[in-house]
């Protein structure tokens, strides 16, 4: 334990941030790490608990008050290294990872939870700045093979871990760079993809390949015209396994009248363009937000983002709908606590300037000449029914309305992966559409086909796909090799 009263004596410091107006003009990240003095004091109001219920809070375990206390003993290099023994990509996580950790921080009871994130941030950072993080080549080769089918955090995550346990592996994505929903789902000013690239360069000297460009599936489907495919049983017979960790990429629809409108799209096409646009590549008919009056339906990070990028192309007004309820602005701690509270979130895309509206449903999209022009929506209120015991909306009696809308995005979550994708493996599916695996052992139910991250449990968290992919790692190791001396 650092300082036995730091808690007592220094207050949470918040990492700095370029003003709302000055990064809206590029998309570039604005948030600063914390330099070394602060990021000493914001350490040592760490309690080092007894149960620290932090790193329960954490998917992957991060040993968050060992990196904490030396941090505040400036011994900058071991935390490093306590820090990346849980998290193989730790400047993801530092940028735009929730961090439910916080929300589980003893010091979160009653008072501001320690800045974890921020200390973890500028760990990474430093870490890199000094020339820390290097490749981890392994001592010897096993001769096994694994294939990769899908480039995000899970299939990074655990193509790391297997290549260091001596496999030669290979990771297939179908997009035409590698990174998956790091790289085209997440907006350059909250990860900007030189974070992405490092890590490549560090895996390929590790002896990670990567095909990109390559469709693992059925060569008749769509998504697989221009691309080079390759397809499961190619795959089964060149390689000893097959981890399944592609993304939950199959979006929620809206399916009202007017749906079918110009101007009405997924939020995840939208956001794709402008980080090709952004990576230099040049686009025909990009979808633009700049002088329209945008809505963005869903409320999530998905919602916030294409907020953002709305008001960086210029926008002439954004609103934000959300079909749930308004949550409080704090939580009952006692209540909650150390569990992921439901509260008010305030983005810093929503700072950057949005409308924001709770329990409103879409009823319609009203234009002309094939193109959206207005929203019709209304106001719902949500009711216990009484038989089910399930919480249930119905409209406001004379809340209709409508409003501009120019461009409609639709950023409501999303409910499966790429089903072609599972149908051309034979894997089993549980009753949300995901590949059919367990946590133990991560095996589908085809013979050495492994699956892990939002291909497996659904759309969630950055950390929870790096989780899966180290733990699934583990078990494909295992599996090769007859024992494992992986983490999990």
């Amino acid at each position: 334990m650092g300082k036995i009263t730091g808690f007592m004596e220094f207050q949470r410091l918040q990492e700095a941030a370029e003003a709302p107006q000055k990064r809206l003009k590029n998309w570039r990240e604005f948030v600063l790490h914390l330099n070394d003095e602060q990021s000493k004091q914001q350490a040592a109001r760490c309690m080092d608990c007894g149960i620290p219920f932090c790193n329960n809070g954490c998917p992957v375990n991060n040993i968050i008050p060992d990196w904490n206390d030396l941090v505040y003993r400036q011994e900058w290099r071991r935390a490093l290294d306590v820090l990346h023994s849980t998290n193989n990509f730790p400047e993801f996580t530092g940028r735009i990872c929730p961090a439910p950790c916080e929300a589980a921080c003893t010091l979160n009871i009653n008072s501001d939870a320690v800045g974890i994130k921020s200390i973890e941030h500028a760990i990474i950072d430093k870490g890199w700045a000094e020339g820390w993080v290097v490749p981890q080549v392994p001592a010897r080769k096993t001769g096994k093979k694994v294939a990769v089918v899908g480039s995000g955090p899970a299939g990074l995550a655990c193509a790391q871990q297997l290549a260091r346990a001596g496999h030669s592996v290979t990771v297939f994505d179908k997009s035409d760079r590698i990174g998956g929903l790091l790289r085209y789902g997440i907006p350059d000013f909250k990860l900007e993809k030189a974070q992405i690239d490092r890590r490549i360069a560090q895996m390929e000297a590790e002896g990670v390949e990567f095909a990109p460009s390559t469709y693992v599936g059925n060569p008749a489907d769509p998504i697989a015209d221009g691309l080079t495919v390759r397809t499961p049983d190619s795959l089964l017979a060149e390689f000893d396994a097959v981890v399944m960790s592609g993304g939950s990429e199959t979006p929620r629809d809206l399916p009202v009248p007017g749906r079918e409108l110009d101007g009405v799209y997924f939020a995840m096409d939208f956001l794709r363009q402008q980080n090709k646009a952004v990576a230099g590549d040049r686009l025909t008919g990009q979808t633009l937000a700049k002088g329209k009056h945008v809505v963005v339906i869903g409320g999530g990070d998905t919602g916030s983002d294409c907020v953002g990028t709305s008001n960086r192309q210029g926008a002439a007004s954004v609103t934000q709908f959300e079909l749930m309820p308004q949550p409080p602005e704090s939580e009952n701690k006692p209540l909650v606590w150390p569990y992921w509270p439901l509260k008010l979130r305030t983005s810093s895309s929503h700072e950057e300037g949005c409308e924001r509206d709770w329990s409103v449903t879409t009823k319609l999209f009203k234009g002309s000449n094939g193109k959206v022009e207005k929203l019709v929506g209304a106001r719902v209120e949500w009711f216990k029914d009484e038989a089910t015991g399930q919480m249930k909306m119905r409209e406001v009696e004379g809340s209709e309305f409508e409003i501009q809308a120019d461009l409609v995005l639709l950023a409501m979550g999303f409910v499966s992966p790429v089903q072609n994708v599972l149908d051309a493996f034979g894997v089993d599916r549980d009753a949300r559409g995901n590949v059919r695996a367990n946590t133990d052992d991560y095996r589908t139910s085809v013979d050495k086909v492994f699956a892990a991250g939002d291909m497996r449990r659904g759309q969630s968290l950055v950390v929870w796909a790096i989780r899966e992919g180290r733990q699934c790692a583990r078990a494909v190791d295992e599996y090769l090799m007859g024992a494992t001396e992986l983490p999990r």
